[in-house]
């Protein structure tokens, strides 16, 4: 058994939150995906121009990042967490079997909109508890938090492709650009520079005939399971009106362990004295109006570790959303269905690493972990520009890139919060920055390449890999010069199955 027994006690023992908030991340993963392949026939559905339908990628990004910061002031109260959970998760259904009734795209926009604050809520509450279950050990289970979400962003694509247009889903006896191969098109579409497919022109107006209603249908159907399981998780709690949570019989040693952690941490909240102490604590987390107390690594930690991921999701961004570009243009000219695969390959194997990662990361360090992820992007880029005339090279290296960037996010956050204490402070910044990295740095390595030609798509993703690696090593530093004692309340809680012994005296 690869498992020591206390962790294994505390995953029995948390056993159905655990897989509950895997499940929510599931639905994330489901509505994050779905936009790129369905988005002509959306087109069609509203009537609207391919400039105009990619600013819904926009609209659900931004309330996703909007999301992202409202779900951090929820840390508090695990009833209301897992009441935004229960709504999040039902609006996304509701939102697969509302959008083939949006006739129009700003209707289809505020849809998204309030999809992507859902996906934001899902996103920062999902990772904040669990790092405050397992803390220390915390590592493995983001690193199954985040294949759900990469299994349910390959699923989605799958679902929706036998219902995809093969031909141009508007009726028109008008013969227009771009309208003979729209898989071309739509490999082409990059959800935040629109600006890249502004030379197609497809008819506007006419008979719309599309099926791809009965994937948003099934999608919604599929993820129906997922808010039932936060509705059995807040029975099983006593957070049910009616519902009185039901003691059982005595405690393990690790659940004693675990209990007698929790109640110090009630108690703590509610001393003044112990809150005055908190030092360098964000104010969502500990209430504390002393901010400057801190010491200047408790923000220099937060500011390096959300600027190293908002590059490296800044690079899944930008490299699942140009590579089918760079692979058609000179010098490779990749066929169009061939170079159809490679975003593909690419996301397989994001989600391959993320279940590699799991037992990985139980016997490697989130810190060893992250040095390996970096210097193998790094690697990885400089490989690809070495080879950039070889098609098998370009395979080749992005299965790689797919695999060293799959467990960055999680090991990055159980990294951070393990500096900071597992006071949750750092998920919030975290997750926020990386959806901002993901969004933006498309948008600037969109116009970079507009400018400087298809050859600079590689510069960039070196130049901000060997940019992440440089400022890993300054978290290294950061981190021996931080001091933890400050913040946390390890002198007063014991730690989960350290001594086991102890507590049963």
């Amino acid at each position: 058994m690869w498992w020591d027994e206390n962790l294994l006690a505390l995953f029995r023992r948390n056993l159905q939150p655990t897989i509950t908030y895997w499940s929510v991340f599931f639905s994330f993963g489901l509505c994050i995906a779905f936009l790129g392949p369905t988005l002509l026939d959306l087109r069609c559905q509203t009537h609207s121009s391919l400039q105009d339908i990619t600013w819904v990628f926009f609209s659900q990004q931004f309330c996703l990042l909007v999301g992202s910061t409202v779900g951090g002031s929820f840390k508090k109260s695990l009833n209301l967490c897992l009441l935004i959970l229960l709504i999040s998760s039902l609006t996304i259904s509701l939102v697969f079997a509302i959008i083939p009734f949006c006739q129009h795209v700003g209707v289809l926009a505020m849809v998204m909109a309030v999809a992507g604050l859902a996906m934001g809520n899902i996103d920062t509450i999902s990772n904040m508890q669990l790092v405050k279950i397992y803390q220390q050990d915390s590592a493995v289970f983001l690193q199954v938090l985040h294949f759900f979400v990469g299994f349910g962003a390959l699923l989605s694509p799958l679902i929706a492709d036998p219902f995809l247009s093969d031909t141009n889903c508007i009726q028109s006896n008008t013969t227009l650009n771009g309208s003979s191969n729209l898989e071309h098109i739509r490999n082409s579409i990059v959800p935040h520079h629109p600006g890249n497919v502004s030379h197609y022109v497809l008819p506007l107006s006419g008979p719309v005939v599309s099926n791809v209603s009965y994937a948003f249908w099934i999608m919604a159907a599929i993820n129906l399971p997922v808010p039932i399981a936060v509705f059995l998780l807040m029975y099983q709690k006593g957070m049910v009106p009616g519902c009185h949570r039901r003691r059982g019989s005595l405690l393990s040693a690790d659940e004693l362990a675990m209990e007698t952690q929790k109640e110090t941490e009630i108690n703590e909240e509610k001393d003044p004295e112990i809150q005055e102490g908190c030092h360098g604590v964000h104010l969502l987390c500990c209430q504390n109006k002393k901010l400057w107390n801190a010491p200047y690594t408790f923000f220099a930690i937060h500011v390096c570790s959300a600027v190293i991921l908002f590059m490296t999701d800044g690079i899944v961004g930008e490299y699942s959303g140009f590579i089918y570009s760079y692979a058609v243009e000179e010098p490779l000219l990749l066929a169009h269905r061939t170079a159809g695969y490679l975003p593909s390959l690419f996301w397989a194997c994001i989600t391959l690493g993320r279940l590699i990662s799991i037992p990985v990361s139980y016997k490697v360090l989130p810190r060893s972990m992250l040095f390996i992820n970096l210097v193998g992007m790094s690697g990885t880029f400089l490989f690809l520009l070495l080879s950039q005339n070889s098609i098998p090279g370009l395979f080749i290296g992005t299965a790689f890139l797919g695999l060293f960037l799959s467990s960055v996010f999680p090991s990055m956050l159980a990294y951070t919060e393990d500096l900071l204490n597992y006071k949750g402070c750092a998920t919030t910044v975290l997750v926020t920055a990386a959806g901002t990295g993901e969004m933006l740095l498309q948008i600037l390595v969109g116009t970079v390449i507009q400018t400087q030609g298809s050859n600079s798509f590689l510069v960039c993703g070196l130049s901000l890999s060997i940019l992440a690696l440089s400022l890993f090593v300054v978290l290294l530093v950061l981190d021996s010069l931080h001091p933890r004692g400050l913040e946390g309340s390890s002198d007063k809680t014991p730690e989960l199955g350290s001594d086991p012994e102890r507590y049963q005296q």
